[in-house]
């Protein structure tokens, strides 16, 4: 699938929002909560996955609904989770197609076996800033379920996940990402469509799990290689690395003299398959 997208800008005409029409549900600072209001970009963003080659789609996060009610009009299998009451609760008595289907769970804590069990399924939602670097951690921890995922973050944070090998703002999360997945920035959201506005930019990606998605080396050792030189991102990968306590003739390969930020996702997997033979096993 490919679709273009262009930065949102509300306009006039725009559909009435959300907020304004049904707006019974307390936004809550401690849950990061800034409930989206205007129906096109919830319409734009339900349309950002394929649904297909999969049965199940999880929203994180719904709110409201404004974005579910756009789901709900694919031909798949809907499922949200929701950690706040209040909204479970407006859900269960708006939504009467997902009795059954509505989860008073924490995503980040909730087994999701118990849900889908061992099927596909794919992943999107309006994702609350405070723990959405988490929600994709989680995400890298079920690829092999999880074959396409969608949705909303802080603008930087969902550049940063599709940002190429250069950039400073490249880091853990680019790598880690794009080793799985394709990352493609679909468009921005300005801070006036939700309730209450953010103080910043929001952006909308998409991550489509590849179509061999293993890779040719020691899965938890990339995991922690990418991890601990980024910790020291200014140094050289020959100063970063030095707590794998590796032989000096390996760190002569010139891959040691570069920077992390200056490694694509496929020479991370390179440096990775120099050091397996020499790693400490955990």
């Amino acid at each position: 699938m490919k679709k273009n997208f262009r930065k949102y800008s509300p306009g006039k005409g725009q559909r009435p929002s959300h907020e304004e029409a049904e707006g019974e549900v307390r936004a809550k600072k401690h849950l990061g909560q800034h409930f989206l209001k205007d129906e096109d970009v919830a319409e734009k963003i339900g349309d950002t996955l394929s649904y297909s080659g999969y049965k199940h789609v999880l929203e994180i996060g719904p709110g409201m609904g404004v974005l579910t009610k756009y789901i709900l009009r694919k031909e798949i299998d809907v499922h949200v989770i929701e950690i706040d009451t209040e909204s479970v609760a407006y859900l269960q008595e708006h939504y009467p197609q997902l009795q059954g289907k509505v989860h008073e769970k924490d995503f980040l804590k909730h087994d999701l076996s118990e849900i889908f069990g061992q099927e596909q399924f794919a992943i999107i939602g309006n994702f609350p800033y405070n723990i959405s670097t988490q929600i994709v951690f989680k995400m890298l921890e079920l690829r092999q379920y999880i074959p396409e995922f969608s949705g909303m973050f802080q603008k930087e944070v969902a550049q940063r996940i599709c940002e190429k090998e250069g950039s400073k703002t490249y880091g853990i999360l680019s790598v880690l990402v794009q080793a799985f997945y394709e990352a493609e920035y679909l468009f921005t959201v300005p801070p006036s469509v939700f309730n209450p506005p953010p103080k910043v930019d929001s952006g909308v990606l998409r991550l489509s799990r590849k179509e061999d998605f293993s890779l040719p080396c020691n899965e938890k050792l990339f995991f922690r290689v990418v991890k601990t030189a980024f910790q020291q991102r200014r140094k050289t990968l020959r100063n970063s690395l030095k707590s794998f306590d590796l032989p000096e003739n390996i760190k002569e390969d010139s891959i040691f003299g570069q920077r992390p930020e200056q490694l694509s996702t496929t020479q991370f997997i390179e440096l990775t398959q120099i050091i397996e033979p020499h790693a400490v096993r955990d």
